[in-house]
């Protein structure tokens, strides 16, 4: 650090700069966002973005007096460069460091905790809603990205917004990408209005002349704006806005400082909803994320020269296999179609699109729309394999239920980054998913512990005819078997044999569980090992042989221990009056939100890596 940013450790101090002074803080906080991120990893293009727009928001209003509340919360890291953790943002999504995503925990300007996308709307009505009953006067500003927009909960607030009188003030922050490329109806509404130019004053002053004539004004305005309908829809950017009832001004150059800091300072001035259309870069500032924003939206530690991954695995990761597994049955199945939700590359859906573009579709960040639009594919008799993230499915739990599983319909969810994702922390650790799931009636789910069993049950899921989950993980395969086993349906799979104790792992967990049968042997403790592979429905005949022949039985998972595998395994043993003289003990995560770190160290925490693990049964 050196220069401005040596000179600012808290908003107080950024508002001594002149506004001159703030082009040069902006370009330090961008080499010093470069130089930590390509050490700890993170999200780097979309940050290095809102560099600009960051330091206007906190030169002109007050935070935390002022609420700013971001859309996603991963493009912080100025945020919080600026608000006193500067000196602490080389620990950044390390365990026991700073988040990559705003905590309340770690700052009073830290307003709302947004880890999935288009909530801020609806979170900053609510606040500026509270505000006014309470008698307060502060500004509430929700900063949105444009493929936040894609997301159904934005237009229900902005509907919701716009029928309403309450100070409230909308930053949308445009840069033409989500994770990937936007797509969709917004997407190309907003392409329109991007090269128009700056006409928001000029609107603005037309009405305050009208107004001032003489008895005439009110009248002139209500002709005027009767008239102008038709036309603005062709010239005036915003149009869908200022129809919704919300006043639009833009687009404003987001890289520049000095023009933000007029409107916005003019935006505090008017009454009413507000929406700024700010027009950014993603990557901004390093050339190489300018050129490739998709792949520097979330990055592991690089080289800044170059921009190569100075950590990145030489191994295939479960998502791979997805995606090439699902374009060879496509190239056998012509009624296989693939749904990503923004996720293209994330899924490793890139070959499928480009291979069969008919039959791919990317619906934008609408998880709901995603699952309910799988229905209708499937209803209308093709097969529809939605591959999404664990965390990001939680958001469409009523469509699972009402659109596809109480219809019988044969939709696949591929669900990547099931488990600990590790760094994103909270709202994004896959934990949760087994849990949720299992109480769907009609829902199948399937586990696979290696490379090829999650092919085998890709092959299973493209023939079955009804609901059905594949969950995976984030990350390596590691060693997979070449032996393609047939898959039956609901029946696990005995991978060891044993006489003291059973051990019942399913997904990620059952290399972990592998090894733990190996330290055990080495204590003379032989245990059977089983392979749940499904989880819904589990295989009673296995779990009858299991209560026979021992009595301890340890099932071990990588979701929270309510509701998934091990709560299934003892519901069953209970409803059969089958408890009596048999102790299950289930190794899962406590209920609870889990917290970013490398996950290695997050198991270690909570108890499920090898060595505790094995403590815990020995001690049993």
């Amino acid at each position: 650090m050196s220069g401005y940013l040596e000179r600012v450790n808290d908003i107080s101090d950024l508002k001594k700069l002149d506004k001159a002074e703030l082009v040069g803080l902006a370009e330090e906080i961008r080499k010093y966002i470069i130089e930590c991120v390509s050490k700890t990893g993170g999200h780097l293009a979309s940050n290095l973005g809102v560099v600009d727009l960051t330091i206007a928001l906190h030169y002109v209003f007050n935070s935390p007096v002022d609420k700013l509340i971001w859309d996603v919360g991963h493009q912080t890291y100025t945020h919080k460069i600026l608000n006193k953790r500067k000196d602490k943002f080389h620990t950044l999504r390390k365990y026991n460091g700073l988040s990559g995503f705003p905590k309340k925990a770690e700052s009073c300007h830290d307003i709302f905790e947004t880890g999935h996308t288009s909530t801020s709307i609806s979170a900053a009505l609510g606040m500026a809603e509270a505000r006014d009953i309470l008698g307060e006067k502060h500004d509430v500003i929700a900063i949105i990205g444009d493929g936040a927009l894609t997301g159904g909960q934005a237009y229900e607030a902005l509907n919701n917004m716009g029928s309403k009188d309450t100070n409230v003030i909308v930053i949308l922050n445009d840069n033409q990408m989500s994770i990937s490329q936007n797509t969709g109806g917004i997407s190309n509404y907003l392409n329109r209005i991007r090269t128009s130019i700056l006409i928001s004053d000029f609107k603005l002053n037309v009405e305050k002349w009208i107004e001032s004539i003489p008895k005439l004004g009110k009248y002139m305005k209500k002709t005027v704006e009767l008239a102008q309908g038709s036309l603005e829809s062709l010239i005036i950017p915003g149009k869908l806005f200022e129809d919704m009832g919300i006043t639009y001004l833009g687009p404003v150059d987001g890289h520049n400082i000095q023009e933000m800091t007029e409107i916005f300072e003019k935006v505090k001035k008017l009454k009413g909803p507000k929406l700024i259309h700010v027009k950014t870069i993603k990557g901004k500032g390093y050339g190489i994320a300018e050129e490739a924003p998709c792949k520097f939206h979330g990055v592991g530690a690089f080289d800044v020269e170059t921009g190569k991954a100075t950590s990145s695995s030489s191994g295939t990761t479960y998502s791979q296999v997805f995606g090439n597994k699902l374009l060879k049955l496509a190239e056998e199945n012509d009624k296989i179609v693939a749904i990503t939700a923004a996720m293209p590359e994330g899924t490793k859906l890139e070959k499928f699109a480009q291979r069969y573009p008919n039959r791919f579709f990317d619906v934008g960040i609408a998880e709901q729309h995603a699952v309910t639009f799988a229905a209708g594919i499937a209803n209308a008799g093709l097969k529809p394999f939605f591959a999404v993230y664990s965390t990001f499915l939680q958001r469409a739990y009523d469509q699972i239920i009402h659109d596809v599983c109480m219809q019988k319909l044969p939709v696949v969810f591929c669900i990547d980054r099931a488990g600990i994702v590790g760094e994103d922390g909270e709202t994004h650790q896959g934990v949760f998913d087994l849990s949720y799931l299992s109480t769907i009636p009609n829902m199948t789910i399937m586990v696979p512990k290696d490379k090829t069993e999650l092919e085998n049950m890709l092959e299973f899921a493209a023939d079955f005819d009804g609901p059905i989950a594949i969950r995976y993980p984030r990350g390596d395969v590691g060693v997979s078997s070449d032996v393609s086993e047939k898959i039956e349906y609901g029946k696990w799979q005995t991978l060891e044999q044993g006489k003291d104790i059973a051990i019942i792992a399913t997904g990620k967990m059952v290399s972990k569980a592998v090894d733990v049968a190996k330290k055990l042997k080495e204590k003379s403790i032989q245990a059977e090992l089983i392979n749940a592979r499904f989880v819904s429905p589990i295989d009673y005949e296995i779990l009858l042989k299991l209560r026979k022949d021992f009595s301890k039985i340890y099932v071990i998972e990588d979701n929270i221990e309510h509701g998934g595998l091990g709560t299934k395994v003892i519901d069953f043993y209970n409803d059969n009056k089958l408890l009596k003289d048999i102790d299950v003990m289930k190794l899962a995560f406590p209920v609870t939100f889990i917290e970013h770190g490398k996950p290695e160290e997050l198991y270690k925490k909570y108890g499920l890596d090898v060595e505790t693990m094995v403590e815990k049964i020995i001690g049993n």
